[in-house]
């Protein structure tokens, strides 16, 4: 850190330049300030001193206003759904399990409301088949590709080596247990 300067300028010798030292007080006032406020840096030299802190907000007041508005449009609770798939161009699908549903035909508007899962269309594959329709062909056609090249390449690491073969026993255990 430098001296701090002060220049003093007189008629007799205006390019004489006195350095003074602050005295003691302002000193001490100035080190008490810096570690006072080098505590609260979060960063280097040149950062903000302190972080703006985000406020949490709830989203209860968004979903209040959410089903104000759904109550304008008149939906109506549609019971006995037990799961909603959404399929989607790349092949993954918006599983919800136990959604909530509701629907206003005549503002043509449905919600859906509930946990939703992403999840590759393999993984459900079992119990969809039902629900897959004519644009889905395709990507069922590259799921039994995939299948049928990885069991191609489990059935040629499983065909069995020289190494690996139960070694052939010439004789017979019973004629050894007899002598």
């Amino acid at each position: 850190l430098k001296a701090p300067t002060a220049c003093l300028f007189t008629a007799q010798d205006p390019f004489r330049c006195v350095i003074m030292a602050p005295s003691s007080d302002v000193q001490e006032a100035r080190d008490k300030m810096k570690a006072r406020f080098e505590a609260v840096r979060t960063g280097g030299k040149g950062s903000a001193r302190r972080t703006k802190r985000s406020k949490h907000t709830s989203h209860a007041a968004d979903d209040k206003q959410l089903q104000a508005q759904l109550k304008r449009l008149g939906v109506n609770s549609i019971p006995g759904i037990e799961e909603v798939n959404m399929f989607m161009d790349n092949g993954s699908v918006i599983h919800f399990s136990a959604p909530k549903v509701q629907a206003s035909v005549s503002a043509n508007t449905y919600v859906v409301t509930g946990h939703a899962e992403t999840k590759r269309l393999e993984e459900l594959l079992p119990g969809i088949i039902n629900q897959l329709g004519p644009d889905n062909l395709m990507n069922l056609k590259r799921i039994a590709e995939n299948y049928a090249h990885a069991s191609g390449a489990k059935e040629a690491a499983a065909t069995p080596d020289d190494e690996e073969d139960i070694p052939e026993i010439g004789e017979n255990f019973e004629d050894v247990s007899n002598k």
